[in-house]
């Protein structure tokens, strides 16, 4: 589906109220933005899926306000983008957490899990922002002007953040053992 498909679907969910339009825009991003917020909450799948459905939650009841100025995928994005620093404020206000606790906790032990982890660990080193500019750029492969209506700030504010970001992670990444290959 290109995004011409996701106007055709937009309209038919507006204009004429056809709910099996919306389920197909939420076939087509679901499991980006579900990524997207696995990513940034450090493999939480739980939490994750509970960010997505909020996500879908507030396109479906806002939808009326896309305008086309952007792809449809960079507005979906943005309200993940809201959705995700709305849970992490909230949660803040409500819970201390013992990090290392919490991490115990959701280890998992599959073959793979210790690379994933390292990168998590690494990602934790970043600030919210640089992680999420990474991610979008390097897991979603959104370019750099869609990075910054995401994040509704200025493009040279996201190349600044995946250069630290990245600097970050490769210093970190040095400090452990990792060669730069």
């Amino acid at each position: 589906m290109s995004n011409r498909d996701d106007l055709y679907w937009i309209t038919q969910f507006t204009l004429i109220g056809d709910n099996k339009a919306f389920e197909k825009l939420i076939g087509k991003y679901q499991s980006p933005i579900r990524r997207f917020f696995l990513n940034l909450t450090m493999g939480d799948a739980s939490l994750s899926d509970d960010l997505a459905q909020e996500t879908f939650m507030k396109a479906f009841v806002n939808i009326h306000s896309f305008q086309a100025l952007s792809n449809f995928s960079t507005w979906l994005y943005r309200i993940a983008y809201n959705v995700y620093y709305d849970s992490v404020r909230t949660r803040k206000q409500f819970i201390e957490l013992n990090v290392p606790e919490v991490d115990l906790y959701h280890q998992t032990n599959n073959a793979f899990s210790a690379e994933k982890i390292d990168f998590y660990k690494a990602l934790q080193q970043l600030k919210k922002e640089e992680q999420t500019a990474l991610i979008l750029h390097y897991m979603e492969d959104k370019t750099q002007k869609e990075i910054a209506k995401i994040m509704n700030c200025p493009q040279g504010t996201v190349k600044t953040y995946l250069l630290k970001g990245r600097t970050k992670l490769i210093d970190y990444l040095n400090n452990e053992s990792y060669d730069k290959k």
